[in-house]
């Protein structure tokens, strides 16, 4: 297990923080996308309430899971070939198999979690910006927040990096919309700088908290009330203390980055493991947040 803490902006030493190898990122990747997508919400290439790829649904709802998009998490055939290894369907062969152009329910009327929507965000970068997707996330907004060595994992090779998965036999192009990897220094680093840094305007901060609310406790997590904001997961917890950032899980490991703020102190975790549940990894990450802002907020 691997695990890191940032306090007030400063790294936190914590004796499971080893060292800064790269590790699969998996569905955090949506927390970078929607910060960059909203980069360009920014710079006024797009409003968060404009339709795009003239269908009936908007960049917010993509971006909160709200469009009426379908997942391919759903195909027994996809499950069935990442399990045994095989190369990944091109894009245009997973919609067709899963009827991705056919919408589930009218958009902003339900939510439904979708990695096909974070595929449409990625190409909506990419056109809106001309440069391909690793290079707009990195110009945009990894680079601003003074991150390194983070990219794209593009080959089973890459994934090859002594985290203690054995990932030999996968493609990581079955992640639609990318996957990146970094150490979990950097993850915690980037939702640290991405809350206390000036990159995205305090109004665009609330927009992208702005979540829906998605019932009530989830056996097994951590959360007391789970809601989903733009590329954020978010919950509260017992104590009332609010929790944003993302849970990604892929074969054989899951991964967890929140950030938690009480008054003048904030703190971002994350936690990546082998072998262990979302579940499992969310409440390391609690854990160690809630120690960490208790022994912040005793010595102001």
């Amino acid at each position: 297990m691997r695990s890191a803490l940032v306090v007030n902006g400063r790294p936190h030493p914590h004796p499971h923080q080893q060292g800064d190898l790269p590790v699969p990122w998996w569905s955090f990747t949506k927390t970078v996308l929607a910060t960059t997508a909203l980069s360009l919400v920014r710079d006024r290439f797009i409003g968060l309430d404009d339709l795009v790829f003239d269908q009936p649904y908007t960049l917010r709802q993509l971006l909160r899971h709200e469009a009426g998009l379908a997942d391919y998490g759903e195909l027994g055939e996809y499950h069935r070939a990442v399990a045994n290894g095989e190369s990944a369907w091109s894009a245009d062969e997973m919609l067709k198999r899963l009827d991705g152009a056919r919408l589930r329910y009218t958009p902003g009327a339900g939510w439904r979690y979708s990695n096909v929507g974070y595929l449409l965000i990625g190409r909506l970068i990419e056109r809106l910006t001309d440069l391909t997707l690793e290079d707009a996330v990195n110009q945009r907004v990894l680079a601003p927040l003074g991150l390194s060595n983070v990219r794209f994992a593009r080959t089973p090779a890459d994934l090859q990096t002594n985290h203690g998965v054995d990932t030999l036999n996968y493609d990581p192009a079955w992640v639609y919309h990318g996957l990146l990897i970094g150490s979990v220094s950097q993850a915690a680093l980037f939702l640290d700088r991405l809350f206390c840094a000036d990159l995205l305007s305090a109004g665009l901060l609330s927009e992208m908290r702005g979540a829906r609310t998605l019932g009530g406790p989830i056996p097994g997590r951590p959360w007391i009330a789970p809601s989903y904001g733009l590329g954020l997961m978010q919950g509260t917890l017992e104590g009332g203390y609010a929790l944003s950032g993302h849970t990604g899980c892929g074969p054989g490991s899951a991964i967890a980055v929140y950030w938690v703020c009480d008054g003048e102190v904030s703190a971002s975790g994350a936690a990546f493991q082998v072998d262990a549940s979302e579940g499992a990894v969310e409440a390391i990450v609690v854990e160690r947040l809630m120690q960490a802002l208790r022994q912040a907020l005793k010595g102001l």
